[in-house]
Protein backbone atom coordinates (compact mmCIF):
# COMPACT_ATOMS: atom_id res chain seq x y z
CA UNK A 1 0.00 0.00 0.00
CA UNK A 2 1.23 3.28 -0.83
CA UNK A 3 0.10 6.77 0.23
CA UNK A 4 1.11 10.20 -1.14
CA UNK A 5 0.08 13.24 0.05
CA UNK A 6 0.74 16.85 -2.06
CA UNK A 7 0.68 20.31 -0.07
CA UNK A 8 0.35 23.45 -2.72
CA UNK A 9 1.85 21.33 -5.40
CA UNK A 10 0.78 22.20 -9.16
CA UNK A 11 -2.69 20.28 -10.62
CA UNK A 12 -0.22 18.95 -13.37
CA UNK A 13 1.31 16.81 -10.91
CA UNK A 14 -1.67 15.49 -9.39
CA UNK A 15 -3.19 14.75 -13.05
CA UNK A 16 0.48 12.45 -13.25
CA UNK A 17 -0.15 10.59 -10.22
CA UNK A 18 -3.38 9.77 -11.06
CA UNK A 19 -2.57 7.60 -13.79
CA UNK A 20 -0.99 5.02 -10.80
CA UNK A 21 -2.78 6.26 -7.96
CA UNK A 22 -6.59 6.67 -7.24
CA UNK A 23 -6.84 10.21 -5.61
CA UNK A 24 -9.26 10.07 -2.65
CA UNK A 25 -9.21 13.22 -1.04
CA UNK A 26 -7.59 16.59 -2.72
CA UNK A 27 -3.87 16.16 -2.89
CA UNK A 28 -4.09 12.81 -1.39
CA UNK A 29 -3.51 9.15 -3.36
CA UNK A 30 -3.37 5.76 -2.61
CA UNK A 31 -2.54 2.61 -4.77
CA UNK A 32 -0.53 -0.66 -4.76
CA UNK A 33 2.47 -0.29 -7.41
CA UNK A 34 5.62 -1.92 -7.25
CA UNK A 35 8.61 -0.64 -5.49
CA UNK A 36 9.76 0.38 -8.61
CA UNK A 37 6.81 2.26 -10.32
CA UNK A 38 7.09 4.05 -6.20
CA UNK A 39 10.44 5.12 -6.74
CA UNK A 40 9.66 6.81 -10.26
CA UNK A 41 6.69 8.95 -8.80
CA UNK A 42 8.48 9.86 -5.55
CA UNK A 43 11.57 11.08 -7.84
CA UNK A 44 8.62 12.69 -9.83
CA UNK A 45 7.02 14.35 -6.86
CA UNK A 46 10.13 15.62 -5.75
CA UNK A 47 11.45 16.92 -9.18
CA UNK A 48 7.83 18.71 -9.80
CA UNK A 49 6.35 19.56 -6.12
CA UNK A 50 8.02 23.47 -6.92
CA UNK A 51 7.46 25.46 -4.01
CA UNK A 52 4.64 22.55 -2.40
CA UNK A 53 5.67 20.28 -0.23
CA UNK A 54 5.02 16.16 0.43
CA UNK A 55 4.83 13.24 1.74
CA UNK A 56 5.13 9.42 1.07
CA UNK A 57 4.16 6.44 2.79
CA UNK A 58 4.40 2.66 2.45
CA UNK A 59 4.29 -0.74 3.96
CA UNK A 60 7.70 -2.47 4.52
CA UNK A 61 8.54 -5.34 6.93
CA UNK A 62 9.69 -3.57 9.75
CA UNK A 63 8.31 -3.61 12.69
CA UNK A 64 5.91 0.00 12.29
CA UNK A 65 4.54 -2.35 9.42
CA UNK A 66 5.23 1.05 7.23
CA UNK A 67 8.13 3.83 6.90
CA UNK A 68 7.70 7.42 5.09
CA UNK A 69 9.82 10.00 3.34
CA UNK A 70 9.17 13.69 3.27
CA UNK A 71 9.89 16.53 0.69
CA UNK A 72 9.85 19.99 1.76
CA UNK A 73 8.17 19.36 4.95
CA UNK A 74 8.57 21.18 8.17
CA UNK A 75 8.45 18.01 9.72
CA UNK A 76 11.30 15.60 9.72
CA UNK A 77 11.18 11.54 10.40
CA UNK A 78 13.51 10.43 13.24
CA UNK A 79 14.96 6.99 14.16
CA UNK A 80 13.90 6.42 17.70
CA UNK A 81 15.37 2.52 18.76
CA UNK A 82 13.90 1.31 15.65
CA UNK A 83 10.91 3.45 15.06
CA UNK A 84 10.25 6.00 12.94
CA UNK A 85 8.79 9.39 14.35
CA UNK A 86 8.00 12.62 13.28
CA UNK A 87 9.96 15.33 14.86
CA UNK A 88 8.03 18.73 14.60
CA UNK A 89 11.05 21.68 15.30
CA UNK A 90 9.81 24.25 18.07
CA UNK A 91 8.46 27.53 16.79
CA UNK A 92 10.55 30.29 18.31
CA UNK A 93 8.64 32.85 20.43
CA UNK A 94 9.77 36.63 21.42
CA UNK A 95 9.42 35.55 24.79
CA UNK A 96 11.27 32.68 25.09
CA UNK A 97 14.18 35.33 23.69
CA UNK A 98 13.81 37.36 26.86
CA UNK A 99 15.54 36.84 29.83
CA UNK A 100 13.97 35.68 32.56
CA UNK A 101 12.87 37.86 35.06
CA UNK A 102 14.56 38.65 38.50
CA UNK A 103 13.51 38.35 41.87
CA UNK A 104 10.51 36.27 43.18
CA UNK A 105 7.10 36.18 42.14
CA UNK A 106 4.05 36.89 44.12
CA UNK A 107 2.95 33.17 44.42
CA UNK A 108 6.58 32.26 45.61
CA UNK A 109 6.92 35.19 48.44
CA UNK A 110 3.61 33.99 49.25
CA UNK A 111 4.62 30.30 49.69
CA UNK A 112 8.20 31.50 51.18
CA UNK A 113 6.88 33.98 53.53
CA UNK A 114 3.23 32.43 54.98
CA UNK A 115 1.94 35.12 53.22
CA UNK A 116 -1.30 36.13 51.89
Amino acid sequence: MTVVVLTNCPAGLRGFLTRWLMEISAGVFIGNPSRRIREVLWAEVKEYAGNGRALLAYSTDSEQGFTFETFEHHWEPVDHEGLTLMHRPKKVVEEDRRPPKKGWSKASKRRRFGGR
